[in-house]
């Protein structure tokens, strides 16, 4: 069973794949309240800043509208300006008061403490998912686009690639991998099973710049035999990566995962070298090839 190992370059490291995977739900009726505070924290920072915003005009314009519907709510607020309104309605919520603008009747009165108790709970709130959302402990993991099987002291090897983007010491680290494979029952049951991925070193006491894994392909492996790549496309299979361990910068345990789909896996391939060593003996790694794949037997350069 033999691939042409393609080689790709990259002249800048790209972020890897995670293992979120597409879930359509049926049978039950979504709701935007359901979890919320769960999927405002899963959100990138810019749809977060994002949603943000839009609420804070939202509120605001909201507040607005609720001044004008009484003229001589707001004192010094020239008649029917929107503005005016709508900078008396921030003022009020963040307790800026310049002054020139103040409730001037019973129902301004009444929307001023009604708006100041809603910021004061808005503002709790944003700064709480604000600081969870930055204080959350994350690793900057980077892995390669592609899995190899390669030789390696005479032997055949699945290999995966992956660096710690930040350089900084992420003590006793753990790699978990697992073939997940479509299975069906003696009863016709179909069902999605991980498979555990024995590896040569599932472990890595100091875990700093880059990690080449290795599972042995012997008899045991699903990645043995002449047709191995078949029964495998037949099973669906999905190869997942999880990686844990003690970052020493924040003092928490922080985790990444990464999935390889099996057209991700090149044959016959290894991984271009990006380790080397400084004449002072400054250990560097070179990111532009990080992603690169060559073909077994070549001097380290492209195949032909």
């Amino acid at each position: 069973m033999s691939s042409k190992a393609p080689s790709e370059r990259r002249p800048a490291p790209a972020r890897g794949r995670t293992a979120d995977f597409d879930i359509r739900v049926q049978g039950r009726a979504p709701s935007m309240l359901d979890d919320l505070f769960h999927r405002l924290l899963r959100l990138g920072w810019r749809r977060y800043f994002g949603i943000a915003t839009l609420g804070f005009l939202v509120l605001h314009t909201v507040f607005a509208g609720l001044f004008l519907l009484d003229p001589g709510s707001i004192a010094n607020a020239r008649p029917g300006s929107f503005a005016d309104a709508f900078f008396f309605s921030v003022q009020t919520a963040g307790t800026i008061g310049y002054g020139n603008m103040a409730p001037a009747s019973f129902y301004g009165h009444v929307l001023v403490t009604i708006e100041s108790f809603s910021s004061l709970l808005g503002l709790a709130m944003t700064t709480g998912l604000t600081f969870a959302k930055f204080a959350r402990p994350t690793a900057r993991v980077l892995f390669t686009d592609k899995a190899v099987v390669g030789t390696r002291d005479g032997k055949r090897y699945l290999m995966f690639r992956f660096a710690n983007e930040r350089h900084n010491s992420i003590v006793e680290a753990q790699l978990r991998v697992v073939l997940l494979v479509d299975h069906v029952s003696r009863e016709g049951e179909r069902m999605r099973v991980p498979e555990p991925i024995s590896l040569v070193r599932d472990t890595n006491p100091f875990f700093r710049l880059s990690w080449t894994a290795m599972h042995a392909i012997d008899e045991s492996s699903p990645f043995f035999g002449e047709d191995a790549k078949e029964k495998l496309a037949e099973r669906n299979a999905m190869i997942l990566l999880s990686v844990t361990g003690f970052d020493e910068t924040i003092g928490q345990t922080i985790h990444a995962r990464h999935t390889f789909a099996l057209g991700d896996v090149v044959w016959g391939a290894r991984f271009a070298d990006v380790i080397s060593v400084d004449p002072d003996g400054t250990r560097v790694i070179d990111y532009g090839p990080f992603h690169e794949i060559v073909a077994e037997g070549s001097a380290g350069g492209p195949p032909p």
